[in-house]
């Protein structure tokens, strides 16, 4: 089965996206955005497939509704990228002569559509990022207690500081990626998707030219991680990044 329209949510870490996806799924009509492609780019041996066909087959049935619509969550980061190109390049619904990395893309994963998810606070990102890294609690579902963590000590400029930049950089590849393309996604932003959860999930299925109105959408399923210690860290990474600036940003 080849999908009638496809999809990318392209994310860095902490911008919201599998609450997202698990609204869109939750639809059963926006296909199944997971993140297929977070393993290693050989996907003949992470899928156990023979030949590239059957892979193909085997993700287009994956990542699809009933009503043929195909979704991924991706996050971009090198060189995991090139080699998953190298690898969809190989796949029947590319033509093996392309080269330019958004078509293949785009050949691959037919009537495609793109939505690019960020969060304008990269301090926060990134505080967000070494919390759960830390903690080892990426998300929190809404019926689940609490973990208990000691993060008294587990601050580190350094490590937030490299977050900060490497989010930055994950970005700026995607940018790069959609601008070869010649391609304008639908921006999503973190800080207006947790103030406006139903109604971001309806804009989204409207650009996907999906039914936005009777279609029923679950509740959020994930529950805030931010807390207090999240907060102290933000503010002291703010201090400590801007420490002897004469113009500072925040």
């Amino acid at each position: 089965m080849t999908p009638k329209l496809s999809y990318t949510i392209w994310f860095t870490q902490r911008t919201g996206s599998t609450l997202l996806c698990q609204a869109l799924e939750s639809t059963g009509i926006a296909g199944v955005p997971r993140e297929w492609f977070n393993c290693k780019p050989d996907l003949l041996t992470t899928f156990h497939k023979s030949n590239h066909s059957e892979l193909q087959e085997y993700l287009y049935k994956l990542g699809s509704t009933p009503n043929e619509v195909f979704a991924i969550n991706h996050s971009f980061h090198e060189p995991h990228f090139s080699q998953l190109t190298e690898t969809l390049r190989k796949f029947p619904a590319c033509s093996p002569e392309e080269t330019r990395r958004a078509a293949i893309w785009e050949q691959v994963f037919p009537n495609h559509r793109h939505i690019f998810m960020t969060r304008r606070n990269k301090v926060r990102l990134a505080v967000s990022w070494w919390r759960a890294i830390q903690s080892e609690e990426w998300h929190l579902s809404t019926v689940e207690p609490r973990k208990p963590a000691d993060l008294s000590n587990a601050y580190s400029f350094d490590a937030i500081n490299h977050l900060y930049n490497e989010c930055s950089m994950r970005e700026a590849g995607i940018q790069e990626f959609l601008a070869e393309g010649g391609i304008t996604p639908l921006n999503i932003f973190y800080e207006d998707f947790i103030q406006n959860y139903e109604q971001t999930v309806r804009v989204i299925l409207d650009y996907l030219d999906l039914d936005s109105r009777s279609v029923m959408i679950a509740s959020p399923a994930l529950t805030k991680l931010a807390d207090a210690v999240s907060e102290e860290w933000a503010q002291r990474f703010r201090e400590e990044r801007q420490d002897g600036w004469q113009n500072r940003g925040w």
